[in-house]
Formats: C-alpha cells, sequence, structure tokens
C-alpha cells in the first residue's frame, strides 16, 4: 500500500513539474520592464511579390533553359570522344 502512495506521488511530481516552470517563467516576464520602442526594427515586407502572369512566364523560360541544357548534354554524350594525343616523345 506505502508503495502504491509513493508511486502516486512520484507520478505526480513528474507530471506537475513543467507547470511549475511555465509559472515561473511568467512571473519573470511579468517582472522584466517592458522594451523600449523607440528603436523598433521595421515591419517586413510582405511573403508576396509578384504575379501569377509573372511565375508562369518565368516558369516557361525556366523550362526552355533547362531543355535545352539537357540537349545540350545529351548531344555531348552521344557524341564520340576524342582520339587521346599522345605523349610527345623525348
Amino acid at each position: 500500500m506505502l508503495n502504491k502512495f509513493v508511486a502516486i506521488g512520484l507520478g505526480a511530481v513528474i507530471a506537475l513539474a513543467p507547470l511549475a516552470a511555465v509559472a515561473q517563467t511568467e512571473q519573470l516576464a511579468q517582472a522584466a520592464p517592458a522594451p523600449d520602442t523607440s528603436m523598433a526594427k521595421p515591419m517586413a515586407t510582405p511573403a508576396h511579390t509578384g504575379s501569377h502572369r509573372r511565375h508562369i512566364r518565368r516558369k516557361g523560360n525556366t523550362a526552355g533553359d533547362r531543355a535545352r541544357a539537357s540537349a545540350h548534354h545529351m548531344h555531348h554524350m552521344r557524341t564520340a570522344p576524342k582520339a587521346p594525343m599522345e605523349a610527345p616523345k623525348s
């Protein structure tokens, strides 16, 4: 029976320990002085900067560049390699 009470007590201490830590940090946050807002950072720029039309146009150009590069690579891979140059004999 005593072991049950000890187990319940230890379980409660472990379960309630994070709550005590949160309560301490809230007290510290309330006790801290308010930050000076005279040198506040400017607001961040919005994330959306382009239009749908611009996105589609760029996507098409990028796809064309990628296709050109791929075709150039495949052409390079198909052509026979040059014959190795012989080293000069001395």
